[in-house]
């Protein structure tokens, strides 16, 4: 498979820690260059938790390339850390728990944020991601509302 994205692509390149730590998370599962190599073409995102303005759901790999695309803009991720993994064989679904780690571009602010991903895998690709993460860290990197979160 083609590669999708540059390797400096800000989230979801080869060499982003997004990337890597999900790589790492399912090791052995899914098959993939980069983030979106991973992911099946008609995979199915949805935000449980999320921030005002994102989707609470995305249907299709090109969905998922199209909503991150400018994601660089937003938030410069330079680490991701504090991995679990808790796998179910049976039902193939990998709960992911990591962190990730960087700096909001508008504002200079730090991003710290924790991640809880409900992956289910079929045929070696992600078929369906369910993720829920900490608003009040984006508010707060993004400085909303207007000195700090509500």
């Amino acid at each position: 498979m083609s590669k999708t994205v540059s390797d400096d692509t800000p989230l979801v390149g080869a060499n982003s820690p997004f990337f890597r730590i999900i790589r790492e998370g399912l090791d052995g599962l899914a098959d993939g260059e980069d983030f979106y190599d991973l992911l099946a073409e008609d995979v199915v995102f949805e935000y449980v938790i999320t921030v005002p303005g994102y989707p609470r759901r995305v249907e299709g790999r090109q969905g998922i390339i199209d909503l991150y695309r400018d994601y660089g803009e937003s938030m410069q991720l330079h680490g991701a850390d504090n991995l679990r993994v808790h796998r179910d064989p049976e039902t193939s679904v990998v709960v992911l728990e990591y962190e990730v780690h960087g700096t909001s571009v508008p504002t200079g602010q730090p991003y710290d944020n924790r991640f809880v991903s409900v992956v289910t895998i079929q045929d070696r690709k992600v078929m369906h991601w369910r993720d829920y993460l900490d608003p009040l860290a984006v508010f707060d990197a993004q400085g909303w509302p207007q000195g700090g979160h509500p």
